[in-house]
């Protein structure tokens, strides 16, 4: 249990409850001790409102006496099965998630027959029917865009789904592993390693390979050099990357976090740290299926 949670408050929840419904009912214990015999007249109780509205002391109606009394069992009853009571439990062992469970399992089960029907299909023929790209469509909107946008392009950090650039390859299978066991690429920081200026060269040699003119030539020569020595482990010795891994290559104009020579240098220096969640347990095999079709048809839409 932690510093903000404690079993008083279940208690206390409990006694205010119980005794709130004990008291009510000692109210109208108390409340019903006044009869009339038959042909007795009420009398008044002395209370005085408007100048001529008075109150007399009639007996509590039997009509309301007896809804009273059934609010009562109501109220004991309901603390009883379901968990009013907080610290003691209750009859039926409800709970909102127990009951959130059931409902997702309910409708899973409802929506597990039209995902199976695609489910042994592979992703090139599924991609041929409009009603599984539709669902997994569905999907990415539900699921997917708060990081890759509604239009599957990204946004720094977020990879563009819709080029030809893959950090871990782009083929059915390689979008399928992704969304069922997620990613976590590392790149690990060199600023301590390197030192300032070494950071630039080696920023300013990434940024000639990938054909951005605007780099220094002579930070460049330099970077070459620190380059083969220690960033060809990742990056290949042409820096075309390693999909394996997921170092990306650095000779084309695809950028993650951005293509600047500052931003390079924030990435050398800094390193990076991106985390892709595993979606296998929460979606499930049929779902994953469809939202990998969907991805894969993405890119199909671009050639």
């Amino acid at each position: 249990m932690d510093d903000f949670s404690s079993s008083f408050w279940g208690y206390f929840i409990a006694a205010v409850s119980l005794g709130g419904i004990f008291y009510c009912a000692y109210i109208l214990v108390t409340q019903m001790k006044v009869k009339l015999k038959k042909g007795e007249k009420a009398e008044v109780t002395g209370h005085v409102w408007d100048g001529n509205l008075e109150e007399y002391n009639n007996p509590l109606p039997g009509w309301w006496v007896g809804m009273f009394v059934l609010t009562l069992i109501f109220g004991l009853v309901y603390l009883t099965l379901y968990p009013g009571l907080v610290a003691f439990g209750n009859l039926k062992n409800w709970s909102s998630v127990g009951q959130y469970k059931a409902e997702v399992a309910k409708s899973d089960q409802r929506t597990d027959s039209m995902y199976a029907s695609f489910l042994n299909m592979p992703l090139t023929e599924v991609i041929k029917s409009p009603e599984a790209v539709s669902m997994g469509k569905n999907l990415f909107q539900t699921y997917c865009i708060q990081c890759h946008g509604s239009d599957a392009r990204g946004a720094k950090g977020f990879p563009n789904l819709t080029d030809g650039d893959w950090l871990y390859g782009g083929s059915p299978e390689k979008i399928k592993e992704t969304l069922n066991l997620g990613r976590h690429g590392q790149m690990p920081a060199f600023g301590a390693a390197f030192g300032e200026e070494k950071v630039r060269d080696v920023a300013n040699y990434v940024m000639k390979l990938s054909g951005n003119a605007a780099h220094n030539n002579v930070r460049a020569e330099r970077g070459a050099v620190t380059f083969a020595q220690v960033c060809v482990a990742c990056h290949g010795t042409e820096g075309k990357g390693n999909q394996d891994i997921g170092a990306p290559n650095l000779t084309d104009n695809v950028w993650l976090y951005g293509g600047s020579e500052n931003t390079i240098v924030e990435t050398i220096t800094n390193g990076r740290d991106n985390v892709m969640p595993a979606w296998k347990e929460f979606l499930g095999d049929g779902k994953v299926h469809l939202l990998a079709a969907y991805v894969f048809s993405l890119r199909q839409e671009q050639k």
